[in-house]
């Protein structure tokens, strides 16, 4: 038998497959067997660890969500309380202050002039 790649997730159809194919097992009467790993008490072992795994696996990525949205909301709020001050910064001391150029912004007296381009007419 090949060996196995565990690094990789089963797929749901397979894992439904082998909880159905356990069910089944459930009613067989007379089942023996010499290898530890199949034994009825090592299968139900073994899936009701799969099952508590599913459920911290589950716990965790609710509280990864949880701790995602808090962090992007508190970066939002930043961001605004930085936008704001900007503006009351630009108010107070103007646009065209030191103040304004030392949180970021550009002097107003800094900024080109629009000019106007003059269309070559070929002759």
């Amino acid at each position: 038998m090949p060996s196995q790649d565990t690094s990789r997730r089963l797929s749901p159809q397979t894992l439904s497959q082998d909880t159905d194919s356990l069910n089944g097992f459930n009613t067989i009467i007379g089942y023996s067997t010499q290898r530890p790993e199949a034994l009825p008490e090592h299968l139900q072992q073994t899936y009701q660890t799969m099952l508590a795994q599913q459920k911290v696996e589950t716990e965790k990525l609710a509280m990864f969500r949880a701790a995602s949205d808090a962090a992007r909301l508190a970066e939002w709020e930043f961001h605004n309380a930085v936008l704001a001050m900007k503006e009351v910064v630009r108010g107070q001391f103007g646009a065209d202050s030191n103040e304004a150029q030392a949180i970021g912004l550009k002097k107003k007296s800094d900024r080109k002039r629009p000019t106007r381009k003059r269309i070559a007419i070929a002759s």
